[in-house]
Formats: C-alpha cells, sequence, structure tokens
C-alpha cells in the first residue's frame, strides 16, 4: 500500500496547521484571518492573504445577517452546492436562480449573462442579504448597476468574488471603490472562485468554531 496520511481528523489538524505556518496573516484582523484560513484550505493558495479586499466590519455584519435569517444569494449552483446547510445559524435559504426558466430570456433582453439575469431575478430579497458571488464579474456588475439605478434594497454583505481574465479584476475593483453600502471580503484581480465564495460563507456561518 503506498504511505499517506489516511486519518481525516489528522489531514484536518495538519492542513490548518500548515496554513498558519505558511501563510502571513498578520495583516488581517482575527476574524478576518479566520476566513482566509477557510478560503486558503480549499484552493492551496497561502498567498491569497496579500489579495483579499475587505470592509472591516464585514464578519460581524455578514453574521448578524445570517443569525438574522437572511437569504444566502448565490450567483452559481456551483456556489450554492459548497455552503454547508447545517453550518448557517437560521436554516437559512441559500438562492441560486442561474437555471431558472426565465433566466435565459432574460439574460437576452439585458444583453448579458445568465448570471447576471438570476441577480435581477432575486432583486426582491437583496435587502440585508448575504451575496456569495464566485463565478460570473457579470453578476457582480449587474448587482452594482442596480444599486446604483433602482430602489433595489442593500445587502448586508458580498463574499468571495468572481474568477476570470475578462471583468473579473474590475468588478471587485468598482465594489470596493464605491461599495455603495454594503460590506464586502474578496479576492482581488483574477483569482476567486465559487470554492472560495462558498468557504467565506461556511466560515462567516459557524463564527464560534475554531480553525486551530
Amino acid at each position: 500500500m503506498l504511505d499517506y496520511i489516511r486519518d481525516g481528523d489528522e489531514i484536518y489538524r495538519q492542513s490548518f496547521a500548515t496554513i498558519r505556518a505558511e501563510a502571513n496573516l498578520s495583516g488581517l484582523p482575527d476574524d478576518v484571518a479566520r476566513v482566509v484560513v477557510r478560503m486558503i484550505h480549499t484552493c492551496g493558495q497561502v498567498d491569497l492573504p496579500e489579495h483579499i479586499a475587505f470592509s472591516p466590519d464585514v464578519v460581524d455584519r455578514a453574521h448578524a445577517a445570517l443569525a438574522a435569517g437572511a437569504p444566502v444569494l448565490c450567483d452559481s449552483s456551483m456556489v450554492a452546492a459548497g455552503i454547508t446547510r447545517s453550518r448557517l445559524p437560521a436554516d437559512n435559504e441559500v438562492v441560486s436562480l442561474v437555471a431558472d426558466p426565465r433566466a435565459p430570456a432574460l439574460a437576452a433582453e439585458l444583453g448579458s449573462t445568465r448570471s447576471a439575469a438570476a441577480v435581477d431575478l432575486f432583486a426582491d430579497r437583496l435587502d440585508g442579504a448575504v451575496l456569495a458571488i464566485g463565478n460570473a464579474p457579470t453578476a457582480l456588475f449587474r448587482l452594482l448597476e442596480l444599486l446604483d439605478d433602482t430602489s433595489a434594497g442593500t445587502p448586508a454583505a458580498v463574499l468571495g468574488g468572481p474568477v476570470g481574465f475578462v471583468g473579473s479584476a474590475q468588478s471587485k475593483q468598482e465594489l470596493v471603490d464605491s461599495p455603495r453600502g454594503m460590506s464586502y471580503l474578496v479576492v482581488t484581480g483574477r483569482r476567486g472562485g465559487s470554492a472560495m465564495a462558498a468557504a467565506a460563507v461556511n466560515a462567516i456561518a459557524s463564527a464560534s468554531e475554531s480553525t486551530s
């Protein structure tokens, strides 16, 4: 048999010990560092703390929203699938409407993607919600447009950040430059992804747990 660690608890312990030994978390508040550790665990990139932008109140505000029953609105089915429902503090609804049958026609009307259309479809639920965006820059851009152009309510927080080579860095920079009343914790530049967005939600949802 091959020589490798088989015990799940030991794998978990060594993984988080390695992250804390190799990642420079010194520039992050403790609550944000705990979330970023979880995000590193999903991607294996210990330099991730250098690429995190956040508002100081994001963990407290997002956790309070979840504890009050706010929905988690996701830009993709992959993000929604990665959220551990048992960690959510108030049996929160997790919503992704990218596969909604209304999305293709609305996307054509908008001249954009189904992910952007999905944001329109849950626009009436934005107020106080937690947004997990890990896939489509167009979804984040559309969220910001709705907040600029309509009376849509203001989400509590945006977590994760879209990934890719077209619009990803720009959409997140627009959020950081003008958050429109939202808190945020996002991976800057081209990085991002569904796993990291879901990990951020899971970490904040289980705020009392330790990763050490």
